[in-house]
């Protein structure tokens, strides 16, 4: 690796704007620091967009990643990231062999089945929050965009009430970068065990949901291709924790960006611009996954400027430099602009891996947020923007709180 320093990446996520403009002046590929383990970051777009359909770039640390298991397993917070056995981590046949057993989850007909559901769930969310006492804040994250998604997912996958709040728990410990090796290790064990007995139950009691067809995925396909029960466990785990993650920092950072911008939330109200405009706009403006790891170089990868990713070398995706990149969106790039005419981004990846369950959030998004606008026209920011906090990650974007006083008291 040819550069002399590395960029270090807080796991705080308190420095994002900083490590993003570092990261776009810095060339076609920066050096960065991730918890310990120096990688290569990419935060221009047409590259990254590239190398993620590269087939010199793999998901699968087993097969080109020199540091794994050694240097990883039981002392790197990321471990689960990159030791996780599911379509995330594969890489060829492997990764299409999974990916065709979990998309029928993410049909068109599955995920339309769901936005009823959607509607009700928002429905009682958004009556909870009109029911605060007047004059007292009502956190918006944890009133909307947090159990939103997770009653969502929940419903997608079967999964029953009792578990629901400790596989909540488990997610927010999977990207806390916070967390030292040791308490992330305790927490993807802990996880592992609540999938392990959601599986147990639907095994026992089959049902018209995610993780009943992925067993059965598991327990019928009898052509070489099925599921290997790590792989089923890890892909329940994958599609929990990617599955409301996202969409949680897609509708707390959306409604973050109307609030601190009341003159595009009035051109969106007198439908000047649709709500896909804003929801687009907010996917480039913060993309809900900052960075994501890893990849790695299968053979020597030249690059525009001169760098060389060498193989066995490590990737990681930088989605929100991209999606800000001044390349692209020029001096406006670092503004939020619903009228912007293009709105382009990676918030949901690209090619192989591209995420199955974009149409999912996005439909979540289109109902939830006109839905708290309509209900709550007066609608604030219960303190100033500056003092709002940035969860503990440097994977996940999004706010600890989002504090809001629902009838602007």
């Amino acid at each position: 690796m040819s550069q002399a320093k590395p960029l270090i990446l807080s796991p705080t996520g308190s420095e994002r704007r900083a490590e993003e403009a570092a990261l776009q002046s810095g060339g076609s590929a920066v050096l960065v620091d991730l918890l310990g383990v120096t990688v290569w970051a990419v935060s221009d777009p047409d590259l990254l967009r590239r190398l993620l359909t590269d087939s010199r770039v793999s998901k699968d640390p087993r097969q080109h990643w020199p540091d794994y298991p050694d240097r990883i397993v039981g002392q790197w917070p990321l471990e689960v990231w990159v030791t996780a056995d599911n379509m995330f981590t594969a890489y060829g046949p492997d990764h299409r062999r999974l990916r065709r057993l979990v998309s029928p989850a993410f049909t068109t007909r599955r995920v339309n089945a769901l936005l009823p559901g959607v509607e009700r769930i928002t429905a009682e969310l958004l009556d909870a929050i009109a029911a605060a006492p007047p004059g007292e804040p009502v956190d918006l994250r944890a009133a909307l965009a947090y159990p939103l998604p997770v009653r969502v997912i929940s419903e997608l996958m079967g999964l029953p009430d009792d578990l629901a709040a400790d596989f909540g728990r488990r997610v927010n410990g999977i990207f806390d970068t916070t967390l030292t090796a040791e308490q992330a290790g305790a927490n993807n064990l802990a996880f592992h065990q609540l999938l392990t007995t959601l599986v147990a139950r639907k095994r026992a009691e089959p049902g018209d949901d995610m993780t009943s067809v992925l067993i059965a995925a598991r327990d019928e396909e009898g052509d070489g291709s099925r599921l290997t029960e790590a792989e089923l466990v890890d892909t329940l785990l994958l599609v929990v924790s990617a599955g409301h993650e996202t969409t949680t920092n897609l509708l707390d950072q959306a409604a973050t960006a109307l609030l601190t911008h009341p003159e595009q939330l009035a051109a969106v109200r007198a439908g000047r611009v649709s709500w896909g405009e804003v929801i687009e706009e907010a996917l480039r403006y913060e993309a809900p996954v900052a960075h994501l790891p890893l990849r790695y170089a299968v053979s020597d990868i030249p690059l525009p400027d001169g760098h060389v990713i060498r193989a066995g070398e490590p990737i990681l995706a930088a989605y929100a430099a991209a999606g800000r990149h001044p390349r692209v969106h020029g001096e406006s790039a670092g503004r939020f602009d619903v009228t912007r005419v293009n709105k382009e981004h990676l918030a949901f990846g690209h090619g192989p891996h591209y995420c199955l369950g974009a149409p999912l959030a996005r439909a979540e998004a289109a109902i939830a947020l006109p839905a708290l606008f309509d209900r709550f026209p007066d609608l604030r920011l219960a303190v100033p923007p500056e003092e709002l906090r940035a969860t503990p990650s440097l994977i996940a974007n999004g706010h600890q709180t989002l504090p809001v006083f629902p009838h602007g008291e």
